[in-house]
This record gives C-alpha cells, sequence and structure tokens, in this order.
C-alpha cells in the first residue's frame, strides 16, 4: 500500500535526515490524523458578516482542505477550484501546501470536468459547423492511449516526483518558502520553462520523439487529443525538472506540475479561434494548433505548455495561417494502441543496424527524426511532404454495428479501469495485475476491429470468453452492482 499511495511525506520537523536541515520529505506512508495540524496553511479572518460567492467557495473549500489534513490524506479543493485549476487560474493562497502529502490530486479531481468539456465541444461543434469535432475510431484510440499511458502509475510511484524528492533530500541548496507567492510565481516559470525544454528535444532528438510520436499521431484535433499520451514519456522528462529540486520545495512543485498538464487539455480544440491580447503570452488554441499540424510551416513550432513566451524568446514561434493539416508526417494509419506505441522504437532499432558507422548510428539515436548521413542535425526541410488539402485520414469502412459495439465495450472497460483505480489498496498484486492484462488486451482488441482487421474477430471472442470468466470468479466489479448481470451478457 506504501507503494502504490501517491502521496509522500514532507516532515515539518527541524531535526531532518541531515541534523539541522528541514522540510525533507519521505517517500514513506502519510501522517496520522494527530500529524495534520502542522500542515494547515495560515489564513485570516474575514470582518464581514456575509460572504461573497467567491469567499464562500474558499471557505467550502478551506473546510474541505482541513478534513483532508485532519485525516492525513491530500485537501479537497472545493469544485470551483478543481475547475480554475483547470485553467491554472487558482492563485497562491487557495494552492499552496506545506507538505507533498496535503496536495491534491488535481488531475484525478479533473475528470468530471474532461468529460464534461468534450460534451461541450461535441455541441459546440456540431452548432458552428454542423459536424462532430472528431470519429469514434480515432476518439476511442485516444482515450485508449490516455488509459495505457496511465497503467504504469497504478504499480509504481511517479519517477518525477521520486527522483525530484531524492534531490531535494540529499542535495539541495537553500529553501525557498512554501507559502511566499514568490515561490509560487517563481515554479510556475520554472515548471513551463522545463517543459519547453523538454518538449522541444523530444521532436529534435529521435529516441525522445519515438515516445513523443503517440500524442501526434491522430489525424484529428479535438480534446480527446489531449488525452493521447505515451507510455514511455514520463521516463524521459523527470531529469528537466530536477535543478528545480536545488531549492524549491516539492509541494510547490507538485502543485505546478499537475496545472501545466492541466492546462494543456482545454487548448486541444478547434471550437476556439483566437483569445486577442492572451496570444502574445499564453499557449492557446491557435498556438497549439500550429504545433499539431504537419505543415512545413508547422513543423517544430510552439513548443510552449503554458507560455508561449519561450517560443518568442527562442525563435520557435509561428503564428497559425494556412489551414492546419493535423497528425505525422509520415502517418502510422492504426488504432492498436501498443502498435502505436512501440512501432517508432522499432523503427529506430531497424535503422540503428542498418546504418553504417559506429558515429552514424548514434547519430540515429540523438539527432533529429529527420537525420540522415550527410543530411542537417535535424534533416532537410525540402523532404517534409507537401500539404496538398486533399489528405484523407485514416478511416477504414466498418460497419454501424461494429463501431456501436465497440464504443459500448469500451464504456465497460473504462468501469473496470476506474473502479480498479479505486479498489487499488484492497487488491493483491496479482488481481491487479490480471486487471490490467485484461485491459491492455482489450483496448488492443477494440483497436484492431476498428481497423477491420481479419482476425479481429476471433481476438474478441477470446477477450469475451476471458472476461466472463474473470468476472464470475470475481476478479473483476463494476462500480455499478446492477450492471453485473448486462455485463456478462
Amino acid at each position: 500500500q506504501e507503494k502504490k499511495s501517491p502521496q509522500t511525506k514532507q516532515t515539518s520537523s527541524p531535526a531532518g535526515r541531515r541534523g539541522s536541515r528541514k522540510g525533507n520529505v519521505s517517500p514513506g506512508r502519510p501522517r496520522s490524523a494527530g500529524e495534520g495540524e502542522a500542515g494547515r496553511p495560515r489564513g485570516r479572518r474575514g470582518g464581514g458578516a456575509r460572504l461573497t460567492g467567491a469567499a464562500r467557495e474558499g471557505r467550502a473549500g478551506a473546510r474541505g482542505r482541513a478534513m483532508g489534513a485532519e485525516a492525513g490524506g491530500p485537501r479537497d479543493p472545493a469544485p470551483g477550484q478543481r475547475l480554475r485549476a483547470l485553467f491554472y487560474a487558482l492563485p497562491p493562497g487557495e494552492s499552496s501546501f506545506r507538505t507533498l502529502e496535503e496536495v491534491p490530486d488535481y488531475v484525478e479531481k479533473s475528470i468530471p470536468f474532461f468529460i464534461t468539456f468534450i460534451g461541450l465541444e461535441f455541441a459546440v461543434s456540431w452548432i458552428q459547423k454542423r459536424k462532430l469535432p472528431g470519429r469514434i475510431n480515432d476518439g476511442i484510440s485516444s482515450l485508449s492511449l490516455g488509459i495505457l499511458s496511465r497503467l504504469p502509475d497504478v504499480l509504481f510511484r511517479s519517477i518525477e516526483l521520486i527522483s525530484y524528492i531524492y534531490v531535494w533530500n540529499n542535495y539541495r541548496l537553500f529553501e525557498l518558502p512554501w507559502d511566499s507567492p514568490w515561490t509560487w510565481y517563481l515554479t510556475l516559470l520554472g515548471v513551463d520553462f522545463a517543459y519547453y525544454c523538454f518538449h522541444r528535444m523530444s521532436h529534435e532528438v529521435n529516441i525522445l520523439w519515438a515516445a513523443h510520436q503517440v500524442h501526434h499521431s491522430s489525424e484529428d484535433y479535438n480534446l480527446f487529443t489531449a488525452l493521447r499520451q505515451s507510455v514511455v514519456q514520463k521516463y524521459t522528462s523527470w531529469m528537466f525538472n530536477l535543478p528545480m529540486a536545488f531549492f524549491i520545495p516539492p509541494s510547490v512543485f507538485a502543485v505546478h506540475l499537475q496545472f501545466n498538464l492541466l492546462y494543456q487539455f482545454w487548448i486541444h480544440t478547434e471550437v476556439i479561434t483566437k483569445l486577442g491580447p492572451l496570444e502574445w503570452i499564453l499557449n492557446t488554441p491557435s498556438h497549439h494548433r500550429v504545433h499539431h499540424g504537419r505543415n512545413p510551416y508547422c513543423i517544430d513550432k510552439n513548443y510552449g505548455g503554458t507560455l508561449i513566451i519561450w517560443d518568442r524568446i527562442f525563435g520557435t514561434f509561428e503564428a497559425e495561417d494556412a489551414k492546419v493539416v493535423y497528425g505525422l508526417t509520415h502517418p502510422v494509419n492504426s488504432f492498436d494502441p501498443i502498435m502505436l506505441q512501440l512501432r517508432p522504437l522499432a523503427h529506430i532499432w531497424n535503422t540503428f543496424w542498418a546504418t553504417p558507422g559506429f558515429c552514424n548510428k548514434l547519430s540515429v539515436i540523438f539527432k533529429g527524426p529527420g537525420w540522415g548521413p550527410g543530411k542537417p542535425r535535424l534533416g532537410l526541410p525540402e523532404e517534409i511532404p507537401v500539404i496538398t488539402g486533399k489528405e484523407v485520414p485514416f478511416n477504414p469502412h466498418v460497419p454501424a454495428y461494429l463501431n456501436c459495439y465497440a464504443l459500448v465495450h469500451f464504456a465497460v472497460i473504462v468501469d473496470l479501469y476506474t473502479e480498479l483505480l479505486a479498489s487499488l489498496s484492497t487488491l493483491s498484486q496479482g488481481t491487479v495485475l490480471l486487471r490490467i492484462g485484461f485491459i491492455i488486451l482489450s483496448l488492443v482488441s477494440f483497436g484492431l476491429l476498428m481497423e477491420n482487421k481479419s482476425k479481429a474477430g476471433i481476438l474478441e471472442i477470446i477477450r469475451c470468453l476471458v472476461f466472463v470468466g474473470v468476472y464470475k470468479l470475481g476478479y473483476f466489479r463494476s462500480q455499478f452492482s446492477f450492471l453485473d448481470y448486462a455485463y456478462e451478457v
């Protein structure tokens, strides 16, 4: 249970591992209820009897956070705070925490808003253009990749936090105050600049691009695309954040790591055009559409996460101009999540052994994805395929009933996945591994069905038989017991 808990302990005792140094963080179990008082943030009494809406929300959020502290777990943000976290709109006074264990899981708390905004995007797109913003097969593929990317977190702690805590505990130079607004804003800039550096390297270093390209493989651009993530990317991004661990407390870093990720959800849409003067400072849907384009003018542009100022400073900014065509310059043409994750790595492997010369072999790994012997580090711009405007997304024809079938069964898997997360601490390691294996099998089967592969039906029959067996034996459970019989049918 210790290993599975996403929270870690940051002590407030003046006696740490290094004697007089304060604020060391331990990956041990959360504090007991009696230890929660030390982590309660300071506040001020209000003098008025009447509260505004914002004040009521703040007081409600404070009550929820206090309850979380008393229980020895993360604070519980109010619904309005969860919504504002999506837009990086929570000020320091509402999102500063003394200890890492008090930091809410803003990403998990935002899931209802993800679903709501996706529904709104469909409605607005239908009103504006009389068409939906995406396709069933591509949407299921994006969600499958999102689920797949989160499965390692079921078994292991976040490497981003583990590495950060290790550097903080052993090598920090000094400690900025956790409750200072200056620390909060400095961390905002630090996390976003680290993301810019990592994101740029992910496009300019072939082995990093092999992981990151999963996010760019969709030929649609909608809120589903934001959830399309790589399994292995997190194991390369952590090192870019480590310089902050020399002086920024882990509790502050953990908040901004989530805010930076959440902000990038809502910018994956075509229903928002321009945002006026904000376009000069913030990363917006318009700027990020350019980043996802395969038009020659879009390649390797607009790497910012929350802020676009880094691209303007370092010369990688490009404004939206001609109509953007989305996806990879050489599309993968698959909805199989395992294929989308591993095919680029297989391509690097084959190219590595086919390329003569030791230095050239290293260049295959560490230079750009367009590099070849005799070419510049990032390849030749003229080799980027020309966009004609007649590009047709990969969209195999399948019967309507098959799309409905895949959609219904995918909803069942989402239910089982969320139930796994909710009951993780009560399950044996074997049961967890069994459920993860079945979820992966299901996601692959759905991808092959939507590609209309000849052997997909056989795999799906096997999957359904396995499901009925393990469901009958009690290794799977729905969050909704009244659906048990329906699931077996």
